[in-house]
C-alpha cells in the first residue's frame, strides 16, 4: 500500500486540470435571450458536471458577462466535450476565450 500522499500524487498525475475563461455573447444576443429556463438548465448541468468531479470551481468573471472554471479530466477532449454539454454553449450564446491547461507548481512538491 502506498503512503497517503504518494497515493494522491499518483491519483493526480491521472487527471489534468485546465483553466477556462468563456465570455457570454451579450453584443450579439438580446438580453431577453438568456432566459430563466436556459439559466436553470446551465445551472443544473454545472452541478452535474460538479458532482462528477470534472467541474472543480467556477466564478462569474468580475470585468464582462462570463465564468472563469477550474476543471479536472483525463483530456482535454473530455474538458471540450463537458463545455460543448452546457446549454448556453450549446445555444451559440458563449464563447470560450481560452482553454488552459495547467500543470503542477513544483515549488510545493520534491521531486519523485
Amino acid at each position: 500500500m502506498l503512503p497517503p500522499n504518494t497515493a494522491n500524487r499518483t491519483r493526480y498525475n491521472k487527471r489534468m486540470q485546465f483553466l477556462s475563461l468563456s465570455r457570454r455573447l451579450v453584443d450579439k444576443f438580446p438580453k431577453e435571450a438568456f432566459t430563466p429556463e436556459l439559466a436553470a438548465r446551465e445551472t443544473a448541468r454545472v452541478r452535474e458536471l460538479y458532482a462528477a468531479g470534472t467541474l472543480r470551481q467556477v466564478w462569474k468573471r468580475g470585468d464582462i458577462p462570463g465564468a472563469s472554471i477550474l476543471w479536472e479530466a483525463p483530456s482535454e477532449t473530455e474538458v471540450r466535450t463537458a463545455i460543448e454539454s452546457l446549454p448556453i454553449y450549446q445555444a451559440g450564446m458563449l464563447e470560450i476565450v481560452a482553454l488552459i491547461p495547467l500543470e503542477p507548481y513544483p515549488g510545493f512538491c520534491p521531486a519523485i
